[in-house]
């Protein structure tokens, strides 16, 4: 094992210290992250060329799927990478960059969510003022205010979770620099320090969770009213894909960082940090995509040889200028 006694890196045990585990695990995790990346990929991609999807609920789906494709991307290619090599070393500056990202992206994914719960709210409950609380500025400067915030959340807890002195090997008993699991690492006497931080964090996120809740309370008790059991249908066919990734986020990343760290590892954590980190921008594609009859007619139009041919010749003739 490397000496991890200095400060020089970090060492990440993964799933298993078995060869062959290892290797089958970072095939798997590369079939995963390659379907979240063509996903996510898609679906931003047919957003920005389809101009029937130019509207806030799929602008905001278009950063909620950049926002997918760049969390992912933070700590599966690193764990591939491990496993593969079979060594789960990571150097401190890499760490550095994966709890900031991590913690930056995952902060933005939940304002996003919260804001895609508003305009929902917005467009079923005050239907004729929608296009003016949702007008082209208000929902750019949200998404400003989404990854400002996200940014401001990661600066914040990289800051003081790395100011900690840690005693002991730096081991982590993970496949990522897991925040949770760092805290294990931390001198008692410096504890409180990234506690605060946790708890500060953790108090917005339940505050952006609030409002998600009020949003539908009022959404569902608007579409309840609706006489058309058609129209009925179509709302909440909108409406449940992004309560159901709200909660499956939301609650598996809460239960992983509101319980108190063990001192002993446990399957339990590798299995709720996969839950949150891995499965919703995998999932998320498949939910938004699968469910919604203007993204699937866009996707055939965008697969279509038609469409394919008219952006070839406008590639080409791109080139020639």
């Amino acid at each position: 094992m490397i000496n991890l006694t200095s400060e020089t890196g970090f060492l990440l045990m993964g799933f298993s210290d078995d060869r062959r585990l290892q290797v089958l695990y970072a095939l798997l995790f590369m079939v995963i992250y390659l379907l979240a990346l063509t996903g996510n990929l898609l679906i931003i991609t047919i957003i920005t060329l389809d101009h029937r999807l130019h509207s806030p609920m799929y602008y905001f789906l278009k950063h909620l799927s950049l926002l997918d494709l760049c969390f992912i991307s933070v700590t599966v290619p690193q764990s591939i990478a491990n496993s593969f090599l079979g060594n789960g070393y990571i150097a401190l500056g890499q760490c550095v960059l994966q709890v900031f990202f991590f913690i930056a992206l995952a902060s933005s994914e939940v304002a996003i969510l919260t804001v895609m719960s508003y305009d929902r709210y917005a467009a079923i409950c005050q239907p004729l003022q929608y296009e003016t609380i949702m007008n082209p500025k208000a929902c750019s400067r949200a998404v400003i205010a989404v990854w400002t915030a996200g940014g401001l959340s990661g600066l914040a807890h990289t800051a003081v979770n790395f100011s900690v002195p840690l005693c002991g090997e730096r081991v982590i008993h993970q496949f990522f620099c897991d925040v949770p699991q760092m805290l294990k690492l931390a001198c008692s006497y410096e504890f409180v320090r990234e506690l605060a931080m946790a708890a500060f964090t953790t108090s917005m996120a339940f505050l952006c969770l609030i409002s998600i809740m009020l949003s539908y309370v009022r959404i569902f008790s608007t579409v309840l009213k609706i006489p058309s059991a058609e129209g009925r249908t179509k709302v909440f066919a909108t409406c449940l894909p992004h309560l159901f990734v709200v909660t499956f986020f939301l609650s598996t990343a809460g239960f992983e960082f509101l319980r108190p760290p063990s001192d002993s590892p446990s399957a339990m954590d590798l299995m709720f940090s996969i839950f949150y980190t891995v499965i919703p921008p995998t999932l998320n594609p498949v939910i938004y995509s699968l469910r919604n009859e203007a993204m699937k007619a866009a996707l055939r139009k965008v697969l279509s040889k038609e469409e394919f041919s008219q952006r070839m010749v406008y590639l080409k003739s791109l080139f020639k200028l």
